[in-house]
Formats: C-alpha cells, sequence, structure tokens
C-alpha cells in the first residue's frame, strides 16, 4: 500500500509538474518584433515615446534560454562624426544573456551589452504574453540613455515574428 501510494503521489507531482513546466518554458521562445518603445518616468507618470513613434528591432529567445535584444530609435542616419556616432548610441539598447523563468518574470545574466556598464549584470524583466503580442516591463531604475530624467521603466511591446 505505502508503495502504491508513493507511486500515485510520484505520478500526480510528475504530471502537475511536467507539461506546465514545459509550457511555461517555451512560451517566450522564437522571433519578436518590436512594436512600440515608451519610458515611463516615475515623478510624474509621463509617458514617452524615447525611440520615436516606430522604433525598430527584435527580441530573440532560444530553446536553449539565451535571449537577444536590439531595439533601435526611428529615424537613424549614418554617422558622419564622432558626435553623431555618439549620439547614435541614444537611441540604441541591445543586450544579450541566459535567462531564468520566474513565473511572469525572467532574469538575464548579461555577457554582452551596447553598454559596457551592463555586462555582468542581471536584468529582471517581467512580461505579459495576450495572443501574439508581448509586453515588457523593466524595474524602475535611472537608464543610461535618458538618465536625466531620474527614475523611469520601459514599457516594450513586441508582436510575435513571423519571419
Amino acid at each position: 500500500m505505502r508503495t502504491t501510494t508513493g507511486m500515485v503521489g510520484a505520478m500526480v507531482l510528475a504530471a502537475g509538474m511536467g507539461p506546465a513546466q514545459a509550457e511555461d518554458d517555451t512560451r517566450l521562445n522564437g522571433l519578436w518584433k518590436l512594436v512600440s518603445y515608451e519610458v515611463e518616468v516615475r515623478q510624474n507618470g509621463e509617458k514617452l515615446p524615447v525611440m520615436g513613434k516606430q522604433p525598430t528591432g527584435y527580441a530573440y529567445v532560444t530553446p536553449e534560454k539565451r535571449i537577444f535584444f536590439i531595439l533601435t530609435g526611428e529615424g537613424r542616419k549614418p554617422a558622419e562624426t564622432e558626435a553623431q556616432r555618439a549620439a547614435l548610441m541614444s537611441t540604441l539598447v541591445s543586450y544579450s544573456g541566459k535567462i531564468s523563468l520566474d513565473g511572469d518574470s525572467w532574469t538575464a545574466d548579461v555577457d554582452v551589452a551596447w553598454d559596457p556598464k551592463w555586462v555582468g549584470t542581471k536584468q529582471t524583466r517581467m512580461f505579459k504574453i495576450e495572443g501574439d503580442r508581448l509586453q515588457v516591463l523593466t524595474p524602475w531604475r535611472v537608464m543610461p540613455n535618458w538618465a536625466d530624467r531620474g527614475e523611469t521603466r520601459s514599457i516594450v511591446t513586441f508582436e510575435r515574428g513571423k519571419e
């Protein structure tokens, strides 16, 4: 009886964790195309399209749980001078790292980034998937690209890529 109860308990536990965990582990996988990038200013609640009304970019999550981001602002033009090249940095967010999932958030262990200050950091993001839409929210923080605004959080919206 004890063995049967143990086996049933193990099967129930495995059944409860197996499919749900597998679903959770794959829901972010694949290509996501950037739709919008807003920054909310904590001090006054203002929402700003800091990358323009039509930013471009992608996020990609591999089955091995590596995330790649490259997000660029609207209207970027080739740089001719050092000052112009430096200005392009304010319309770029790009990083990669292994992620671990925890419910509706992930933490990326950043190993490559457009801003060297991010390398070696852990970046946590909350997310919500509704149909083919993924909305990603950062925690409140001072972002290097718009530090003059104080604490902000990004609200980044993607649609599932079809390519």
